[in-house]
């Protein structure tokens, strides 16, 4: 197991570097540059006052030697400077975003699964009831329905028209004065729509997989056998069959981190939440390169943290990996 571990450990470095070195050239290479930015915002800006803002933020340098740079700064774990106006360092502002960010990612990934695996083998097991036939229309739903105006819908609904949950950010003008019963409400208050919209793709469809995986688990030979045994059919499905169909569920669930973490763009815009998405837009529409390399590398790596995390999983679940890892 510790071998198998290593090995797909050593593999994240260099399939990481790639990934910063694709995309330091993309978003280099893209129209625009955060000088003509600030020339849109600035029209009296002279060629000479351009070119020394050119000089000062090292845009006249080649490409190549511009991202060695980056990636010596990057190695001592320094993501440089912000090319807007507070000048701040792009590691503290990352630090201000990330949590919350992966608050959400995380709560949102737990209600995945804890909702749609048992859902999806209830529907395995009663295969075309009622609850299966409804379970099918709400994963077509789900697939069909866009999340970003879904969330504009829920929004219109549940905090305009109904008041029940505040319309944006993370939490209310008045929660320094609220109690700690008050102030956990406010906070849980905040995180609903994001969690439950950022979620709602995701749950329709490993909740399908999950069904797929339990009707070709119970297909088989050990399946026949264990009910000739007298077993009941709760003890066939969720000791025996169970474990067996999450193999592919855990892997889909682990590749479903970038969907969630890119969503997050969308969801923390609509909804206000100072989180990575949202700083990551104001750094693109800027055109702030050190700000956009360091959350594209930090979005990479907890991508590639969740791919690890998924394939480790799978090894718990099916020894055969473990064995095969070993040796």
């Amino acid at each position: 197991m510790l071998s198998y571990l290593a090995r797909r450990t050593l593999t994240l470095i260099p399939l990481l570097f790639g990934i910063t070195l694709v995309s330091f050239l993309v978003i280099h290479l893209a129209p625009g540059s955060p000088i003509d930015v600030l020339a849109d915002l600035n029209p009296k800006m002279t060629a000479e006052a351009k070119q020394r803002l050119i000089t000062y933020y090292g845009l006249d340098k080649p490409l190549h030697e511009r991202y060695w740079q980056w990636l010596r700064r990057f190695l001592a774990l320094d993501f440089g400077v912000s090319f807007s106006a507070d000048r701040r360092a792009v590691m503290d502002k990352i630090k201000e975003a990330l949590p919350i960010t992966i608050t959400i990612n995380v709560l949102s990934l737990l209600l995945i699964f804890l909702v749609a695996v048992p859902i999806g083998a209830y529907s395995a097991s009663h295969l075309y009831s009622t609850f299966d036939k409804v379970l099918t229309v709400f994963v077509y739903i789900g697939f069909a329905i866009p999340t970003f105006w879904l969330a504009l819908l829920t929004l219109i609904l549940f905090s305009v028209q109904l008041e029940w949950l505040p319309i944006s950010g993370l939490s209310s003008l008045d929660y320094p004065q609220l109690s700690l019963a008050g102030k956990m409400w406010d906070l849980v208050s905040h995180l609903i729509l994001p969690v439950l919209l950022s979620a709602f793709s995701g749950l329709a469809g490993l909740s399908r997989y999950m069904r797929g995986s339990m009707l070709e688990v119970m297909r088989q030979e050990y399946i026949t056998a264990a009910r000739s045994k007298g077993l009941s059919e709760a003890e066939v499905i969720y000791k025996h069959a169970l474990r067996n169909a999450l193999l592919p569920v855990v892997t889909i669930l682990g590749l479903s981190v970038p969907g969630l973490i890119g969503g997050s763009v969308i969801f923390e815009q609509i909804f206000g939440i100072p989180g990575m998405g949202r700083l990551f837009f104001t750094g693109v529409m800027s055109r702030d390169y050190p700000l956009v390399m360091g959350i594209l590398t930090i979005g990479a790596f907890l991508t590639l943290l969740g791919n690890l995390l998924a394939d480790v999983s799978y090894a718990i679940v099916d020894p055969r990996i473990r064995r095969g890892g070993a040796g």
